[in-house]
């Protein structure tokens, strides 16, 4: 959610100049007088000889200026900003960075139940911060006080390979699985790798003076405002893998070795932010995204190609204000928009206030527009305050376009949230669970532009990272899963923690009382251990006999298959992925798998089922 910079921004400065370039007639004799000069005098020195042996000298004016200018700014830089680690209370310390692991990962020996033998050969891979350095900074200067925020950090993956052998083992297990992570190799992240420091200013959190002058020096000595976290998520569009946060296009990744293989600007044709979330369109397979900047154009929304070669549609949505949208929706025939009242303002920073600012008194609509729209096609829906950052799912019924998503009355990112000498000791129950999500529903009519809304499980349970069988989106579907708010840890520690995984029955009723009708739907919970938190939950879908086989077609029902996840225990500081059943959700994991290292709490998770040799 970090604020972009976009192309247009980046500064270069280019001048070449040579002595055998334009010289003046006048000027011949003195530099062959020179030239006779240094050779005699440097008659004994066979390097310098071998250089006046080349010919005439080229003197790069550019590199001069440019090495001198740099080396004035790291200079001033130096000695006007103190970096100081963030400190990490011990509720916090799963939160901590990691180091990587050397060459290809490590087989797991370490396995408490069994992994159904119909499970899904792949990978399931997790993306998160993992700050470089060891941990996340802040700066004092004369400006004031900067600070990394909770969700910059350089992105990590982690990766579990999950391979089916031929011949069951000793303990009858027929499953090879083999861990392994790796950074995120942006160029913000070589480049301070190359440093071995930190040199980025942070620029999001802080004083306005001190968050400004970050921008400036970045943006002088990097020709970038910020890092490149490229922390926040992994996707699949034609058979390749992308990690990708909003402040930036998305890196591919090789996901067998997890090596970062370079940009993806679509053949050249995307050229600003990607949303972490982009949708593959049902029925065409075109890959639907946004891409979200702090300067005009604000929103932008693309079409890519089913090949991913191609960017076929892209248009500006023409808005006023940057609200920061981090999921996108689609339809078999639309593209469904949150427009929240969480937005990045230069100005307002300019000014003396936030960069980054919820503000529940601004309005919140939800817009749908045609598959290749423009801002003319869209309609606007205006929708009660809100803080939405994920679409559970969005399909169309009847007239109506049903939104489904994880909705909060306050935002995580943001000035709001942070506590102050001012007002500690006087917050609420009732202000933290502002910050909490709910399962949430919107139905809007097309024809009437009517909007209704309702909490679909109510305000007793908290919930977000919800995620369905894939094979769903933009679909009507039955089930959906989310990641459990556990509000106690996420108030003493500060940092949202997540004890369970909650299964939705979209079509199912809960269990009136007093025979009264009840308009929430089903939920099941399956709750970890206590002090036990998840990150990055993915539903693996189970494949038909003909899928795997290509034999008879078996018919697999929406909810078949599981949940997987990464745990940690933080009374044994041990680090674990769960395989859950979700038939039989209630029920212990089938399968608990020990990591060989601790693995911090992250963002999203998803599950690249393949048949390549891992």
């Amino acid at each position: 959610m970090a604020t972009s910079c976009s192309s247009s921004m980046s500064m270069a400065f280019q001048v070449s100049c040579s002595v055998q370039n334009k010289k003046p007639s006048a000027n011949l004799d003195n530099i062959e007088y020179f030239k006779t000069t240094l050779s005699s005098a440097t008659s004994k020195q066979p390097l310098l000889r071998r250089l006046m042996q080349q010919g005439p000298m080229h003197i790069d004016v550019s590199k001069i200026f440019k090495n001198a200018s740099a080396k004035l700014l790291d200079t001033f830089v130096d000695s006007v900003f103190e970096f100081i680690d963030q400190p990490l209370l011990p509720s916090q310390k799963n939160f901590a960075p990691v180091d990587e692991l050397e060459g290809e990962g490590v087989v797991i020996t370490s396995i408490i139940g069994r992994i159904p033998d119909d499970f899904t050969e792949g990978v399931y891979i997790r993306n998160g911060p993992n700050p470089l350095f060891g941990g996340l900074k802040s700066t004092k200067s004369v400006f004031g006080r900067s600070s990394h925020i909770w969700i910059e950090g350089e992105g990590m993956l982690h990766a579990l390979y999950f391979k089916k052998n031929d011949v069951v083992s000793s303990d009858g297990c027929r499953w090879t699985v083999r861990y392994n992570n790796r950074h995120v190799e942006t160029e913000t992240y070589k480049l301070e790798k190359q440093r071995n420091k930190p040199s980025f200013l942070p620029a999001i959190g802080g004083d306005s003076p001190a968050i400004l002058s970050a921008y400036l020096l970045n943006l002088l000595r990097f020709g970038k405002v910020n890092k490149y976290l490229s922390n926040t998520n992994v996707f699949e569009h034609s058979g390749k893998f992308y990690s990708v946060a909003e402040n930036h296009i998305p890196q591919e990744i090789d996901i067998l070795t997890l090596e970062t293989l370079g940009n993806w600007d679509v053949s050249g044709a995307w050229n600003r932010p990607f949303i972490s979330h982009p949708k593959r369109a049902p029925g065409t397979g075109e890959l639907v995204m946004m891409g979200v900047d702090a300067v005009e154009p604000f929103w932008e929304v693309g079409v890519v190609s089913a090949d991913g070669k191609e960017l076929i549609h892209k248009v500006d949505l023409k808005l006023n204000r940057c609200s920061i949208c981090h999921e996108i929706g689609v339809t078999e025939r639309y593209n469904v928009i949150m427009d929240i009242a969480l937005t990045i303002n230069i100005k307002r920073l300019v000014g003396g206030g936030p960069l980054v600012k919820y503000n529940e008194e601004e309005y919140a609509r939800i817009g749908v527009m045609p598959r290749y729209g423009d801002a003319s096609s869209v309609r606007w829906f205006k929708v009660e305050p809100n803080c939405t950052f994920h679409i559970i799912n969005s399909f169309e019924a009847g007239e109506e376009v049903v939104v489904w998503g994880c909705k909060a009355l306050d935002s995580v990112i943001g000035p709001s949230n942070e506590c102050s000498s001012d007002n500690e000791g006087t917050s609420t129950a009732d202000d933290a669970s502002k910050f909490y999500s709910h399962a949430y529903e919107w139905r809007l009519n097309m024809e009437s532009l009517e909007v209704r809304e309702r909490y679909l499980t109510g305000k007793n349970i908290s919930m977000d990272f919800p995620m369905i069988n894939e094979s769903f989106t933009g679909l009507k579907n039955r089930f959906g899963y989310a990641q459990v708010v556990d509000s106690v840890a996420s108030s003493s520690s500060g940092s949202l923690k997540y004890s369970g995984i909650a299964k939705l029955h979209f079509e199912e009723p809960a269990e009136s009382e007093g025979g009264l009708e009840n308009e929430e739907i089903k939920v099941e919970r399956h709750m970890f251990e206590e002090n036990t938190f998840c990150s990055g939950a993915a539903f693996v879908p189970k494949q038909s006999d003909s899928s795997r086989t290509g034999t008879s077609f078996e018919e697999v029902e929406e909810d078949d298959g599981w949940v997987i996840t990464f745990v940690h225990n933080e009374d044994t500081n041990i680090s674990q992925v769960y395989v859950i059943d979700t038939k039989e959700f209630c029920s212990e994991p089938v399968a608990k798998i020990t990591l060989p290292c601790r693995v911090p709490y992250g963002f999203h998770g998803a599950f690249m089922p393949t048949s390549t040799n891992t």
